[in-house]
């Protein structure tokens, strides 16, 4: 059977599958048309620690570092080991950017570079259907987290869009942390056409109030978005629904920013504790913006977006004050640390940058979990990229 044939019934079965059974019915498939001895879908924890096995769901999970199902996460490339006369084949899965675990094939014998092409593409299809199937069933949300998340943290998980997207002209990552915990933090994009809109808000309270304050803050400014708001309007609108619902009581630290991806040019509103630093291969500067009012503190606070341009190449990371909080502990991570941090993953793409950092910072908490609550997220603008112009076919010679 010719690959794009096996390929169209392994795309045909998955959906047309229960949403609950795309893991047993891939495996069928694996072992019908690929001759595979058995196969597992691991999908990423909630902290980025582990991946979690969906078919052996009692199985412990599989350490990122040190692993070649980690390896092949990390690096986003096939992995193979050796096993028991046969090979096993590591397969990264992700949806437009945002990587959410492996597929793990074990076969009599390596397939040839044809085979293992496709393969991979099949690890592709597999994303996609649990990415979809996710609407349907709690069974792969279900399979990322050994431990109990509270119902703030679900509120917070439920709310954010990916956790990693790839465009034409940018890479976006980010992280929520503690990850089974997280209250008041979170971040949210969109993109459109020619601008990419990023919103990283710092909700005040703890526990579930934290959570149902951010959620209204991020509602109301996806609502003025939509709508076709510009940014000062999105400010604007979504601090009179926070004030209309809290008169002042409480209130949302916002960092939002707007970028043309034709020109790289970045407008941004700072509306509370988010903090943005910008890394070249020269070092990392903080981008220093005028504070303004966060969300819902005062009745009509009026809103200025700023102005500050990026070049090609250039990477930017948010991050709220649950970070900071952890740097300026009475122990050996000082600022200089969080600098070298943040220029050491300068080669690494954005959703392993935000891994590492976070890891880093756990490391030197010794595995505890920070005190505050906190949002890193990772911005990469490669250039501009003309969508218009590939669009436009050539003349007819007809």
């Amino acid at each position: 059977m010719t690959e794009p044939a096996r390929l169209a019934l392994v795309d045909r079965a998955l959906k047309e599958a229960p949403a609950h059974e795309l893991a047993e019915v891939l495996d069928e498939v694996l072992r019908k048309h690929y001759f595979a001895i058995s196969s597992e879908i691991y999908l990423i924890d909630l902290r980025l620690a582990l991946l979690e096995p969906v078919l052996a769901s009692t199985a412990p999970g599989v350490p990122l570092v040190g692993t070649p199902a980690g390896r092949a996460y990390r690096d986003q490339v096939p992995v193979r080991e050796a096993a028991g006369g046969g090979v096993v084949l590591n397969l990264p899965m992700a949806v437009r950017g945002d990587r959410i675990g492996v597929l793990n094939v074990r076969l009599p014998e390596l397939p040839d570079a044809t085979g293992t092409d496709e393969l991979v593409a099949l690890a592709g299809t597999a994303a996609h259907a649990i990415t979809l199937a996710e609407v349907a069933t709690d069974r792969y949300r279900r399979a990322r987290r050994p431990e109990r998340v509270t119902l703030a943290a679900e509120m917070q998980w439920q709310l954010l869009p990916v956790r990693a997207v790839d465009g034409k002209s940018y890479r976006l990552a980010g992280q929520l942390e503690p990850a089974y915990a997280v209250r008041g933090d979170n971040f949210d994009w969109s993109q459109e056409a020619e601008t990419l809109t990023v919103a990283v808000t710092n909700g005040m309270g703890e526990g579930v109030t934290a959570s149902m304050l951010t959620t209204l803050a991020i509602t109301a400014l996806r609502n003025a978005r939509r709508s076709g708001a510009d940014l000062v309007e999105q400010a604007a609108l979504a601090d009179q629904a926070v004030w209309s619902h809290h008169t002042g009581a409480e209130y949302v630290a916002t960092l939002l920013i707007q970028l043309d991806l034709q020109s790289g040019s970045v407008l941004a509103i700072d509306a509370g504790s988010p903090r943005i630093w910008r890394v070249r291969q020269d070092g990392v500067t903080p981008i220093s913006l005028e504070a303004q009012l966060p969300l819902g503190m005062f009745d009509g606070t009026e809103y200025v977006a700023q102005e500050f341009e990026l070049e090609a190449g250039d990477r930017l990371f948010i991050l709220t004050d649950g970070i900071y909080g952890a740097v300026l502990a009475d122990r050996n991570y000082t600022m200089t640390s969080l600098r070298r941090a943040l220029q050491s993953s300068r080669l690494l793409p954005p959703a392993e940058a935000v891994r590492a950092l976070m890891s880093d910072l756990r490391a030197f908490l010794r595995d505890q979990e920070l005190d505050d609550d906190a949002v890193a997220v990772c911005l990469d603008w490669l250039g501009p990229h003309r969508v218009a112009e590939e669009l436009v076919l050539p003349p007819s010679t007809s």
